[in-house]
């Protein structure tokens, strides 16, 4: 089983990791939510543990923008922030499992586990978790965006587009959402994503979707035929 370890306390951070490893359970740490998604999409894990705490982006940011873009991989939120309310905005942005620090380590262990068990269990897992629309696909746990089956080539920018739209196809995304999703933790201007919008709807040109803009409204997908 891979984990991906989403946590920038150091200290925390490596007795976290040498403990699992020793449990026979791949961690891959990371440090700062900027680049949390990088790493999530990069490292394909079973289970996401996930501090809220976070430089660059905190870890409601990360789960947020990672559930806007179909990434479905389940994830535990571990932090300090025990109260009710705090754990329920964190399953209410997407995550699976919360559990207080301090904690024990085989409960988490426990938990991890089961999570990792449940999402193999799940319907659609067999055939890749994957969410199809017009010949594309969504592969969940790894994030790529195949067409017809084959992964397509995309910039990495038009592939987090292209994932939040097929997250909600024949729905309008709107613009801000995508800035947030495209350019994670960036100062960017609002028109940027339209740049990403043009070059995506080129790669789109032969695969009968299109990309639609609605003005005042965001982009979605729509079927060529329809």
């Amino acid at each position: 089983m891979k984990l991906l370890l989403i946590e920038d306390n150091p200290a925390m951070q490596t007795t976290l990791q040498r403990s699992f490893e020793r449990r026979g359970i791949t961690v891959v740490p990371c440090a700062d939510g900027a680049r949390a998604l990088d790493r999530w999409r990069a490292s394909v894990p079973d289970v996401v543990l996930l501090d809220l705490s976070l430089p660059g982006l905190d870890g409601l940011q990360v789960l947020t923008l990672a559930r806007a873009e179909g990434l479905r991989t389940p994830v535990l939120i571990l932090t300090a922030r025990g109260t009710v309310g705090d754990r329920i905005l964190g399953l209410n942005s997407g995550a699976d499992d919360y559990l207080p620090k301090p904690f024990d380590l085989d409960e988490l262990e426990a938990r991890i586990r089961a999570l990792a068990r449940r999402s193999e269990a799940a319907p659609g897992r067999a055939a890749g978790g994957a969410d199809s629309f017009a010949g594309l696909s969504l592969d969940a746990a790894s994030g790529a965006v195949c067409l017809n089956g084959a992964p397509m080539d995309l910039a990495p920018r038009e592939a987090a587009m292209l994932r939040a739209l097929l997250a909600r196809p024949g729905q309008a995304v709107a613009k801000e959402r995508l800035v947030e999703t495209v350019f994670p933790g960036e100062d960017v201007q609002p028109d940027a994503i339209e740049v990403v919008a043009y070059r995506l709807r080129k790669r789109l040109a032969s695969t009968g979707v299109q990309l639609v803009t609605l003005r005042g409204l965001g982009y979605l997908l729509k079927a060529a035929s329809a």
